[in-house]
């Protein structure tokens, strides 16, 4: 028949026990998928198979052959009836195997865990076993750890098949109606019993007698009722092997707990551990506890109470008086707790994972708080997970715990503002207060002695340097802040490690380890590093840490792969140690001796190829041609303006420069490449006219006037008269109707000073040199055709053609 609800929860809170080693990595869950055999696609790497809630009856030899990497093993809920002597022949690795909740019916005929002996766990419990004579076969599993059975009926000589085998486990998962015989476990040797019962089921007096005769930890699971049976044979008995006593998923009325219990503390048990209890029919008044007892620690985990209408203060003045070293109520819904009556031998208190607030031990007259004075025996304080919000108002409750070392507040959301004076008491040296809301301020609310400090998972952004003076801390935790800086230890002068993990350090200023003379250990891993110059030096520490060479000692905590590059984008999840930068980027001197002497070389360079090259006159012409092409495209002429205009230049220059202006001026300008209309005296003046005649029609006729300038030009009588009228036109038509050619050097001081027109022309305008080079001629009568460029109408043979 298949067990009641209750026992299964009960053997689902032992298999979390059974499995108690190490996870395997390769899980294969083949659970709940109405198999009928094992499988036979399973991957070679399993490790870890759960066949679990199918329809498996038999198993048979190689069905594992394919999984001979299998360590964990469970086919509970299935119909097995039959296993096959040489099943396991093929997994030699197999450390945990469950066969719970199936149809095996001989505990005498279990061939199969011949070929199974590296079990560390077994769990054989809810099958159909009639009595739990253990069959020979066990006495093979010399490695076994834990051990779950059931049967119907338990007998002398039961387990001496097991009796070399050291457990540290064995649970019995009894069913109804069990037969036990006294004296039926003396062949075990185990560490704890565990006694799983049925729904309602009363434990048997003589296993109980037994458990705590021969086992040093006994567990109880599933009680509901027989409370007084257990408590008159606790009362009873003048010796009691066992030290710690377990009851697990138990209901209980408050009148059987605290009779139980004081009848515990009358005993030589040194523990008692409650877990997950469902509490009824609370007091209305205080319920009188033992004043003296043998027992150490007293542990409540996951309390539910039934009742609505009790008084809460006597409930919590029950478990506070208690006579006990260690008492914890874990993860319970209590609110408050008072302060004990008389002076309490409590060493260590723990009332994690509850609801308690900053009104914590103590109670309000009138209108004074009267705070608890009967906790000074108190070493170890824990008060994690709670709703605590004072950090001030928590130093006022325990102010009077003078014995007081070790204090956690973690897991609440503490906050303090720094106005009012915190009032620790004196010899605290344990802090934490990781996980609340404290911001920089906390530094003015810390125990004086503290040496150790726990704030991570607060809102700290830097360490103010008007702090209370912590001489005797030597561990800071300061993970997860939001610290953007390595803080000075002048408030912390034997500092040894100091934790900075996950804060917000970009730039790490080295020199302020400076003032940490005894750091030895430092973790600022997981920060969002700027990768810039501002970061070589902290880089610098880590590879001497590395390489343990730090002038310091500092010991660099996951350096160098927790040490990763946010910023730039390039370097981005780059390990520090991997990146590189360049002693030039971060040095002025030598950034600026890196560029300026290049620099400067490339311009004498640059400046003696200008010198060779004679660039600049090539650069100078270049420009003017380029202005020549701009005026000419962008100068708007009228047609009207170029009325009579029949030459693009008239030429005036002196007769000793004539064979110039014939071989070379001339040819360049009219021939094909020019293609333009030049004015000169030997070919257009007209014979019978003056020269002064001649020369007026030449200029008004030209588009513009071009004078070779020499110092041969400024000797010439006529070439005065050619500039003077040239001149006038100048000032009707523009600018850029005269052109010169300087054809030689000609310095100022040899212009004659009736030439003031020539020198004014030559300040105002951009002449063009004839060069000497020849490979620059090109270039000059490209530009000078650009300076004379212009659209004349067809011109007429004229008279001076003629």
């Amino acid at each position: 028949m298949r067990p009641t609800i209750a026992l299964w929860a009960a053997v689902v809170f032992l298999g979390l026990q059974l499995s108690a080693s190490s996870f395997p990595d390769n899980i294969e869950n083949r659970s709940s998928q109405n198999l009928s055999s094992v499988p036979r696609d399973l991957p070679h790497t399993t490790e870890s198979l759960d066949l679990s809630c199918n329809h498996i009856q038999k198993l048979h030899r190689g069905d594992f052959k394919n999984t001979t990497l299998l360590r964990f093993l469970n086919i509970s809920w299935n119909s097995l009836e039959e296993i096959d002597p040489e099943t396991f022949l093929d997994t030699p690795l197999l450390e945990d195997l469950d066969l719970s909740h199936n149809r095996l019916k001989n505990l005498l005929d279990q061939r199969y865990l011949l070929h199974a002996d590296n079990l560390l766990v077994l769990n054989l419990a809810c099958n159909k076993f009639l009595t739990m004579t253990l069959g020979s076969e066990f006495s093979s599993l010399v490695k076994l750890e834990r051990l779950a059975l059931g049967a119907k009926n338990i007998s002398v000589g039961d387990f001496k098949n097991i009796a070399e085998v050291k457990l540290h486990t064995l649970t019995l998962s009894l069913e109804d109606d069990l037969g036990y015989e006294a004296g039926s476990l003396k062949d075990v040797h185990a560490q704890k019993l565990q006694i799983a019962l049925t729904s309602n089921q009363i434990i048997v007096h003589d296993l109980f007698s037994d458990g705590l005769s021969l086992f040093a930890e006994l567990e109880l699971i599933n009680l509901r009722k027989g409370y007084e049976d257990l408590s008159d044979q606790l009362r009873a008995r003048k010796e009691i092997y066992t030290s710690s006593l377990y009851l697990s998923n138990i209901s209980i009325k408050w009148p059987d707990l605290t009779n139980f219990v004081n009848v515990v503390l009358n005993t030589s048990l040194a523990h008692l551990y409650t877990a997950d209890v469902v509490l009824s029919d609370l007091p209305q008044r205080d319920t009188d506890v033992a004043t003296a007892s043998k027992l150490k620690s007293f542990i409540v985990r996951r309390v539910v109470v039934n009742s609505f209408f009790f008084s809460q203060e006597a409930v919590y003045n029950f478990f506070i008086n208690s006579p006990v070293d260690t008492l914890a109520i874990i993860d319970s819904p209590i609110i408050y707790m008072t302060c004990p009556k008389s002076q309490s031998r409590v060493l260590h208190l723990d009332f994690s994972y509850c609801s308690l607030s900053d009104s914590i031990f103590s109670r309000v007259v009138g209108q004074e708080t009267i705070e608890c004075e009967n906790l000074n025996n108190m070493m170890n304080l824990i008060l994690v997970g709670n709703n605590l919000k004072s950090l001030h108002l928590l130093s006022k409750r325990t102010q009077n715990m003078k014995s007081l070392r070790h204090l956690d507040l973690g897991l609440n959301s503490l906050v303090y503002d720094g106005l009012e004076n915190c009032s620790w008491p004196p010899n605290i040296i344990n802090m934490s207060l990781y996980s609340n809301g404290l911001t920089d301020s906390v530094f003015k609310c810390l125990p004086k002695g503290t040496e150790i400090l726990d704030l991570q998972n607060n809102q700290i952004s830097v360490i103010p340097s008007t702090i209370l003076k912590l001489e005797n801390l030597s561990s800071l935790n300061l993970n997860a802040n939001r610290l953007r800086d390595l803080p000075v230890c002048n408030g912390f002068p034997i500092l040894n490690e100091l934790f900075l993990r996950s804060n917000s350090l970009h730039t790490p200023s080295v020199n302020k380890l400076g003032s940490c003379s005894r750091l030895k250990t430092l973790d600022v891993s997981s920060n969002p590093f700027t990768c810039t110059c501002g970061l070589k030096s902290f880089i610098n520490l880590g590879i001497k840490s590395e390489n343990q060479e730090s002038d310091t000692g500092i010991e660099l905590l996951s350096w160098p792969s927790d040490y990763r590059c946010a910023y730039p984008e390039v370097n981005r999840e780059f390990t520090l140690s991997s990146i590189l930068i360049p002693e030039v980027n971060c040095n002025v001197g030598l950034l600026a001796t890196a560029i300026l002497c290049p620099a400067i070389a490339i311009i004498i360079l640059v400046m003696g190829l200008c010198h060779r090259l004679d660039i600049p006159w090539y650069i100078c012409m270049i420009w003017k041609w380029t202005r020549a092409k701009h005026r000419a495209r962008m100068r708007q002429v009228r047609p009207e303006d170029l009325v009579g205009i029949e030459f693009h230049a008239f030429v005036s220059y002196s007769q000793h420069d004539a064979d110039w202006v014939h071989n070379s001026l001339i040819p360049n300008l009219e021939g094909p490449s020019g293609g333009l209309r030049i004015c000169h005296h030997e070919k257009h003046f007209v014979p019978g006219k003056s020269i002064i005649e001649n020369i007026i029609t030449s200029v008004e006729k030209s588009r513009r006037s071009l004078f070779v300038l020499s110092a041969h030009f400024v000797k010439s009588e006529w070439c005065h008269y050619e500039l003077y009228f040239a001149s006038h036109q100048h000032l009707t038509q523009g600018s850029d109707s005269v052109v010169l050619v300087l054809l030689e050097p000609l310095p100022q001081y040899l212009i004659p000073s009736k030439y003031y027109q020539l020198k004014a022309m030559m300040n105002r305008h951009t002449y063009i040199e004839w060069p000497q080079d020849r490979a620059k001629h090109r270039l000059f009568w490209a530009n000078l055709r650009a300076a004379l460029q212009a659209d004349l109408p067809n011109a007429p043979v004229t008279e001076l053609e003629e």
